[in-house]
């Protein structure tokens, strides 16, 4: 059973909001409930949640940490509107001096920013993101590890150590 990039970022919303029922991770995600259960099943299957869906929390931040980038590998784009993520997102936002290139963004009609497309881990993760800061940050932290340069990825593995893990 091969882990999906829908079945990190399940994981990783309950690892933000344990307890959710399969419908309200499904609404939440905007993935439907079959996808939603086969997110879980595989997110189980890898060690990243335990039997009763609640995040195993050393496993998946070792896994964001160190295996995300080899997993789910960035792919890139030309110019379009979406939402920043990366370093030009919060929190590396305030702490990466932005230069003049473009940021990189997740393509989305309802995006604020202009910059390259960095595709997101799952489509609806933009939706998602919006309606969860929390989660937006895990999402934007874990894009600086999958496609940024040196001083974001250490930067990005510290916040998400600390998220993760409380």
């Amino acid at each position: 059973m091969q882990l999906k990039p829908h079945d990190l970022v399940a994981a990783l919303k309950l690892a933000i909001q344990p307890g959710l029922t399969y419908p309200q991770l499904s609404k939440a995600l905007g993935l439907s409930l079959s996808e939603t259960h086969g997110a879980v099943k595989r997110a189980k299957a890898a060690g990243l949640l335990l039997a009763d869906r609640q995040p195993n929390r050393p496993a998946l931040t070792e896994f964001v940490i160190h295996g995300a980038r080899y997993a789910f590998p960035p792919v890139r784009g030309g110019m379009t509107r979406g939402m920043p993520t990366a370093h030009a997102a919060p929190p590396l936002l305030e702490q990466i001096v932005q230069d003049n290139e473009p940021v990189p963004v997740w393509p989305d009609s309802e995006g604020e920013a202009r910059g390259v497309s960095f595709k997101p881990l799952y489509r609806s993760v933009p939706r998602a993101a919006r309606a969860d800061a929390k989660l937006y940050e895990c999402l934007s932290l874990i894009d600086a590890l999958r496609g940024g340069r040196a001083r974001e990825r250490n930067l990005a593995k510290d916040h998400l150590t600390r998220l993760l893990n409380g």
